[in-house]
């Protein structure tokens, strides 16, 4: 039970760490799969 409790824990740990590796680099899905003509989240409507 312990090696189950062990693991959950691992896959929070490496998911949140992953989640903000790629938001640092600028990886997230709004900012590769848009163009420049776009104008993702600048806050009107």
């Amino acid at each position: 039970m312990k090696s189950m409790y062990a693991a959950f824990a691992a896959i929070v740990v490496i998911t949140v760490a992953a989640w903000f590796t790629l938001n640092e680099l600028g990886m997230s899905s709004g900012e590769r799969a848009t163009g420049p003509a776009v104008r993702l989240g600048d806050g009107e409507g």
